[in-house]
């Protein structure tokens, strides 16, 4: 199977090493620009491209993509969806007190709207966990998820379930940008942001 890769981060790069390693190097490829639907013509470096995985990748995928791979285009999304879809997954969840957690999910015309795979629900520690540490973790949570269920997920062995849930723009992080500490405690972060929020309502 020759899989298309999609990333933007190095946080994703030992996942990107291992599927190399199980699928075979040649059968990999690896981007992380935009990806327009006339790249996968014949000729085109796309050529062949059965599954495409997207990982911490920041372009939008738009639906004449997504048609040429139903059911086998995919996202790895670091919330619990239908959670906090969009940027910021995890500093949301915090400030929302909505629940914590990783989701592998398929990829549809939405942001993070597709139908869910398969997930996992973390619980933090806020007195000790930074918010660092925190998305540290739910990067090491989420590529072991996608190591121990690859072989479902590629041969549709397990069943989409529909989601509903909350999202976030990238600008709506602009509120709290300028009090943002990833070596804060989670604690410490939320503690920032009531404080602000009330400095802005009062």
């Amino acid at each position: 199977m020759k899989i298309l890769f999609l990333t933007n981060n190095n946080i994703t790069l030992p996942l990107l090493k291992w599927l190399k390693a199980v699928e075979g190097s040649d059968n990999v490829i690896s981007h992380s620009e935009n990806v327009i639907a006339s790249q996968f013509s014949v000729g085109e470096r796309f050529y062949g491209i059965e599954y495409v995985i997207s990982y911490n990748f920041s372009h939008i995928i738009k639906q004449d993509v997504i048609s040429l791979f139903p059911h086998k285009i995919i996202n790895l999304h670091t919330s619990m969806l239908p959670w906090n879809k969009g940027a910021s997954p995890n500093i949301w969840s915090f400030i929302e007190g909505t629940p914590t957690g990783v989701t592998i999910h398929e990829i549809d015309a939405g942001i993070d709207t597709g139908d869910v795979l398969i997930q996992r629900e973390i619980v933090f520690d806020y007195k000790t966990e930074t918010l660092q540490s925190s998305y540290e973790k739910s990067h090491v949570i989420i590529s072991q998820l996608f190591r121990d269920n690859w072989e479902k997920i590629k041969n549709g062995s397990i069943k989409p379930k529909p989601q509903g849930g909350t999202f976030h723009y990238v600008r709506d992080s602009h509120k709290f940008n300028h009090i943002l500490d990833y070596n804060d405690t989670i604690d410490e972060f939320i503690h920032k942001y009531s404080k602000l929020s009330c400095e802005k309502q009062c």
